[in-house]
């Protein structure tokens, strides 16, 4: 989904980085929460604090308390932080939730509003749409999706709409079952997409902000080659252009995007890896830079973020370069609101890694800001200009 260039003024937040104070009147610093898998070495969401002038990441503080946080999405007015749990109750059965935080102003931290079960099992995917209306979730182990409806005090109210998929694919160990892994909300808010790891599909739907339905769209998907293995699609800023990231085959599609019927034609594919790498590697996360010239996608294996530029005329893909992310499995990163910093989680590393984005080439260039947190599986943004808890959107 596109990321939103969000301004804000002043923030109301004190921390320290690496030894030096941060000026809570900074207008560079900028909110990092961080969703992990909890366990030994994580209890929930994390909260960092970024200079962007700098780089510089402040260490982890947990701002909530909540199991297998792996999925975040912050609502468009900056007051709500949304989160799916992939839990497991203790008969076995899956209980998967979605729960819905407030932002308090003074802190950062995330106090519980409420929480809504997401149907199915082993949700991993969760988006707000364009109007802040509603939030969209991905489940990867049941093959479904859901909406829930925001409330004007950022509660989740009870699912309007639910989507089974079924099907398979070549793949007997990935693909035996619907896997929907990834959901994205065109820019007019009039489609909701699902990449299905499961069936080689990105299904699309028509899309009711005002009531939170969804209905098959006509057609009703676009295929991708038997066993690429779809896991996240994000579009171009300019609406022209879709990107779907490859789990399976390492590989990104490109597609051009008619807005009026939400349909998408397959332009171009492209690996993610160098064509001499010979061991085992999977993609996960696929990001466009706001400036719309370059195209970010990570490889667990290989551990690099691949970089390409994009033709703005065309959407086609050229590779610029790998960067290594100085961590292992690149389950996430983000680009921050000023598009000059690539914020990297790395799961099997428990680190959190920033590099600096060259604005004419798209190259990254890693800096000396490194912290730590267990399992680190998704991060967001708030920048400065953090609302205070008050009702409405």
């Amino acid at each position: 989904m596109i990321r939103r260039l969000i301004t804000g003024s002043l923030i109301t937040l004190s921390a320290t980085v690496h030894g030096a104070s941060l000026n809570p009147t900074d207008i560079s610093q900028t909110l990092v929460y961080i969703g992990t898998y909890t366990g030994a070495k994580s209890k929930g969401i994390y909260l960092a604090r970024l200079d962007t002038r700098t780089g510089a990441l402040s260490a982890p503080e947990l701002a909530a308390e909540t199991a297998n946080p792996s999925f975040l999405a912050v609502h468009p007015n900056r007051r709500f932080l949304y989160a799916v749990n992939e839990v497991w109750n203790p008969t076995g059965k899956p209980s998967p939730t979605v729960t819905a935080f407030g932002i308090a102003a003074a802190s950062g931290k995330l106090p519980k509003l409420n929480e809504q079960p997401t149907g199915g099992a082993g949700p991993c995917h969760v988006v707000v749409d364009q109007a802040g209306k509603n939030v969209v979730v991905a489940n990867y182990g049941g093959g479904s999706l859901a909406t829930f409806p925001v409330g004007a005090d950022g509660r989740l109210g009870a699912a309007t709409a639910f989507i089974q998929h079924h099907g398979a694919s070549v793949n007997p160990q990935r693909q035996a079952a619907p896997h929907a892994h990834g959901i994205a909300i065109d820019p007019a808010n009039q489609f909701v997409f699902c990449a299905d790891l499961g069936l080689d599909k990105v299904m699309s739907y028509r899309f009711d902000p005002a009531h939170g339905t969804l209905t098959p769209n006509d057609p009703p998907a676009v295929a991708l080659q038997p066993g690429a293995g779809p896991r996240h699609f994000v579009f171009h800023l300019t609406g022209r252009f879709g990107y779907v990231i490859n789990e399976i085959a390492s590989t990104i599609t490109a597609f051009s995007y008619n807005a009026t019927h939400g349909a998408l034609v397959e332009l171009q594919t492209v690996s993610t890896l160098p064509g001499d790498f010979k061991g085992m590697s999977s993609t996960a996360e696929i990001t466009v830079h706001p400036n719309g010239k370059f195209l970010y996608g990570s490889n667990r294996g290989h551990d690099s973020i691949a970089v390409f530029a994009i033709d703005n005329q065309t959407g086609k893909l050229t590779l610029v370069e790998f960067q290594p992310t100085q961590g292992k499995s690149p389950r996430n990163f983000a680009i921050d609101p000023t598009g000059q910093l690539l914020v990297v989680a790395n799961q099997d590393s428990d680190n959190i890694v920033v590099f600096r984005i060259d604005p004419e080439t798209g190259q990254l260039h890693p800096t000396e800001s490194v912290v730590t947190v267990g399992a680190p599986a998704c991060v967001v943004f708030v920048p400065p200009g953090l609302p205070t808890l008050a009702t409405g959107r």
